[in-house]
């Protein structure tokens, strides 16, 4: 709809404070960066990018002027003889960006452009991407799947289910604080259990009382709980205080800076803790008893109104 390719059922679209609702898309200050990249494979680096701009009225040397500055803010300068078959993975989608960002758009939409790249380069052209926007000035919309990709570039998150926005908001507000069972499910790992409300700060979790101050609590009935692995703690087994449970530790994922401890909790809850590889953990074997510590402030309550598979 932003690109001009729907109509909207109701509503307007604005960018800035003009309404582009009835504008066609070639009228339309935006441009598209897809996943495959869409390369012309018979032109060069330099005619792909200047592709846009033979619709513009600009003089031959003021184009060739605009693709040399745009190769260069894409750290492209000096590949503009290449083909698209002479290049890496990141240098097409970099040629992609670049034929994009010639046409100087408002608003510059970008179809899970990383997707076909390896873990590695992905991360690197995160960060590239990042500088490029901050350095541009432009707004990017950035559609992915990959929830720590959304978490690493966005200033502003939206999580979408079934075409409707769930939360919108800074990446720390909608990871620490999920409004819903969909949000806390589908952005990074999260335990989440059923609960019973026992009053405005405390729920019932398979018998254990629980403090949990994050979240509206309702005055009484099935709720959920969710609390980030990395708030869990793994205590020695007897430990007693508030938000303390004897558990017994299922299996160890070991994942290099970090281990996924996984322990059952009586009346059978899972709960996943993750922790970081300074000796906490490592003495423990699969079936020790230990404690689960979840603190107060990490465990929010969420309303039962998402099914969660797991």
């Amino acid at each position: 709809m932003i690109a001009g390719f729907e109509r909207p059922d109701a509503g307007r679209i604005l960018i800035g404070d003009v309404d582009i609702t009835e504008t066609p898309p070639h009228r339309r200050p935006v441009n598209t960066v897809f996943q495959s990249y869409a390369l012309f494979p018979h032109l060069s680096v330099e005619q792909n990018v200047a592709f846009g701009l033979r619709f513009k009225s600009l003089s031959k040397d003021e184009g060739r002027a605009r693709v040399r500055e745009v190769l260069e803010l894409v750290r492209l300068g000096g590949y503009e003889q290449r083909r698209p078959h002479q290049l890496s993975g990141g240098q097409q989608q970099r040629v992609a960006l670049a034929r994009a960002l010639v046409l100087s758009p408002s608003v510059l939409l970008l179809d899970e452009p990383l997707g076909a790249l390896d873990a590695k380069l992905r991360r690197d052209l995160q960060i590239e991407l990042k500088s490029l926007q901050r350095e541009i000035g432009i707004t990017f919309l950035y559609v992915t799947h990959d929830q720590e990709e959304a978490l690493t570039m966005s200033d502003r998150l939206a999580v979408m289910s079934r075409g409707k926005v769930e939360q919108l908001g800074t990446p720390r507000e909608v990871y620490e604080h999920p409004e819903t069972t969909f949000v806390a499910d589908f952005l990074g790992v999260s335990n989440l259990m059923r609960a019973r409300v026992v009053d405005a700060e405390y729920v019932d979790v398979s018998g254990v009382t629980l403090a949990a101050t994050s979240g509206d609590a309702p005055a009484s009935g099935v709720v959920r709980v969710t609390i980030r692995p990395e708030r869990v703690r793994i205590e020695p087994p007897g430990t007693v205080g508030t938000n303390r449970a004897p558990a017994t530790i299922e299996r160890f994922v070991y994942l290099g800076s970090t281990t996924q401890v996984f322990v059952v909790r009586p009346g059978g809850d899972r709960v996943q803790a993750l922790v970081a590889n300074s000796g906490e953990v490592e003495e423990y074997d699969v079936g020790a008893a230990v404690t689960a510590y979840l603190p107060a402030d990490a465990l929010r309550i969420l309303a039962d109104d998402e099914p969660v598979v797991g």
